[in-house]
């Protein structure tokens, strides 16, 4: 269920407004509004210490055990001073060594040459400037009386001269810029720089172990963050500091005896109705708990006045979870890989018992539907077979059935899923309105005659099921007029406000009973996309089956790679098609736009 939240208002004197926010702070159950921005030498020192960090595990050995034990404040920042000079050096060596090798491509044809003693040259009188020309430039510098020049070593297939002197401008030549450092003294320089970077390496594998004090450094500078930005959320004047929020209203005694131990005035009030930045806060049961992953993945979180479905998500999901991955050898895959992470304690208890249920639920549907590895010999095995429920066989032929017979079930079974979950759907819609005296309920009501109607259409178009179709097309009938009529109905509004609305709508309404009668159909895609990864499966075995010989040893790769690539697709079809049913279909015929703003309590980072 979404928690019902509260409008707080705190305030005290400006000499404790320190005080007033530690104590927020360490009850940690407001969620402030209009929350602004922490201060910005905060906010930086906190972005390039988690950059530091990031830089860092670059540096550390594959296995190399960190350092368990958390540095001192002054033992950490000497520490992380080190790295910051260390990264900032390295940065300024590889852009000195860019700079020399761009500068020894620009000069290197030139030859070694040391640009001081053409210095000298000129303080002495003897003012050089080089050039590279074309052949006709060049004898006409060598007939002209007032050049004088020296002839050097070809470039590029160019003549090259020193001139005693520029060379006047009606040449068109190509003037060498002198460099300050000669190719010698550029290659030391890289040299040297070279060294410097093997010496910032050392510096920074060395304070690679330090992870955890970077974290326990970043948990503290995370608070002083929040710290920054309440600070700087709160209004004042001369004498007075106040500060307003959201709260659940179960911790509304928590929040009060915060505010006399510190001898703060507040007030409480029940939040607007046209507030739309209510954060949401949901309490989970025991079973909807192992969705919140999922939604946390997916960034989708309802809206304060929007309706809690976790739990019907996680049912529906781990249907179709099993459905579309669809092979009780890869649900075997999955619990065996979950029972590693259970071992090795990775991952949260969450995330676990969630992967052990889709797993579980998996192994189900495959073994009710006769699918190991997309072997078809897995029907010999009396035990397998015996677990077949044979009108929902991958393989019928092991029970004397026809091909059509399973696909048929199936495809009832997914229409029949998706029936009911939006009919649910409507059912809820109802339940919520009904309380808050809303009659478009009817609408809903409309709306779950034609879920119904539209799931006994499907059956009679894809599966040829024998159904009178005309009361289908009266239901429809009547479900239209029912939503037509009270579609436009809403509290604030009078009946008559409510018919025009309605009445206005029609065509769009219309267009989305249409539109019902494909979502119904959407549901096909369980059925689809299960099947497919058989076929692929099946494709893989196939290919390897053929393989003789010195190939088996191929022909095993061959499996390993294919079912790999399968199970990765299958997750990949459960992210586009299982979350899509909910997050859509589902959603939309409860009216759920997921427009929930996560409740973010001002708290002490744990």
């Amino acid at each position: 269920m979404i928690e019902k939240m509260k409008m707080i208002h705190i305030v005290t004197s400006a000499a404790h407004k320190e005080e007033m926010l530690q104590g927020l702070r360490d009850i940690g159950v407001v969620h402030l509004a209009e929350k602004q921005s922490a201060d910005r030498e905060v906010t930086e020192r906190y972005q390039n210490m988690a950059q530091a960090q990031m830089a860092l595990r670059d540096y550390a050995e594959p296995k190399q055990k960190g350092s368990e034990e958390v540095l001192s404040d002054a033992e950490f920042n000497k520490m992380y001073e080190g790295v910051r000079e260390a990264l900032e050096q390295k940065s300024s060596f590889s852009q000195e060594i860019s700079a020399a090798n761009t500068e020894i491509d620009r000069i290197s044809a030139w030859g070694d040459f040391s640009p001081q003693e053409l210095a000298s040259l000129k303080d002495e009188g003897f003012d050089f400037h080089f050039y590279r020309m074309g052949e006709k430039e060049f004898a006409q510098a060598v007939e002209d009386e007032n050049v004088k020049l020296i002839r050097l070593a070809d470039i590029d297939k160019q003549k090259t001269v020193a001139v005693l002197g520029a060379l006047p401008v009606e040449y068109a030549a190509t003037e060498f810029v002198l460099p300050e450092k000669s190719v010698s003294d550029l290659k030391q320089e890289i040299e040297d720089a070279r060294n410097g970077i093997e010496t910032c390496d050392e510096t920074l594998k060395a304070a690679s172990v330090n992870d955890i004090s970077f974290k326990d450094q970043l948990l503290k500078l995370q608070d002083e963050v929040n710290f920054s930005a309440a600070n700087a959320t709160a209004q004042s004047d001369d004498e007075f500091v106040w500060l307003s929020g959201y709260i659940p209203e179960v911790e509304l005694d928590k929040f009060k005896a915060m505010a006399a131990e510190k001898g703060c005035g507040y007030g409480i009030e029940d939040v607007a109705e046209d507030d739309d930045q209510i954060p949401t806060k949901v309490r989970y049961s025991k079973v909807s708990k192992f969705i919140q992953p999922v939604f946390e993945i997916l960034g989708i979180l309802p809206g304060y006045r929007e309706q809690d479905i976790s739990l019907w998500f996680f049912l529906f999901f781990t249907l179709f979870f099993a459905m579309i991955i669809g092979d009780g050898g890869y649900g075997l895959l999955i619990l065996l890989g979950t029972i590693a992470l259970t071992v090795t304690k990775k991952g949260t208890h969450v995330i676990r018992f969630l992967l052990y249920v889709l797993s579980i639920a998996t192994v189900i549907w495959g073994a009710v539907t006769g699918t190991w590895f997309g072997m078809e010999s897995a029907m010999n095995v009396p035990f397998l077979k015996a677990l077949v429920i044979p009108t929902f066989a991958t393989y019928p032929e092991a029970f004397g059935l026809a091909a059509d017979v399973p696909q048929n079930t199936i495809m009832k079974f997914s229409f029949t899923i998706g029936a009911i979950q939006m009919a649910l759907g409507s059912i809820l819609s109802i339940k919520k309105k009904i309380p808050e005296k809303d009659l478009s309920w009817v609408a809903d009501v409309g709306w779950t005659i034609a879920v119904v109607a539209m799931y006994l259409l499907s059956l009679f178009l894809v599966i040829h099921e024998k159904i009178n179709i005309m009361p289908v097309f009266v239901a429809i009938g009547v479900a239209f007029i029912l939503v037509v009529l009270f579609g436009g109905m809403s509290p604030e509004k009078t009946i008559g406000q409510g018919l025009k609305a309605g009445l206005a709508d029609s065509f769009t309404v219309f267009l989305n009973t249409i539109s019902c009668f494909g979502n119904v159909m959407s549901y096909i895609r369980l059925f689809a996309v299960g099947m497919a990864g058989v076929a692929i499966s099946q494709s893989f075995n196939g290919i390897a089956a053929g393989m003789h010989g010195p190939l088996i040893i191929l022909g095993v790769v061959v499996v390993l790679i294919g079912h790999a690539l399968n199970i990765i697709m299958c997750f990949l079809s459960v992210v586009v098609h299982g979350v899509r049913l909910n997050v859509l279909e589902f959603s939309g015929q409860i009216g759920l736009e997921w427009t929930g703003i996560p409740y973010e309590p001002f708290k002490k980072v744990k």
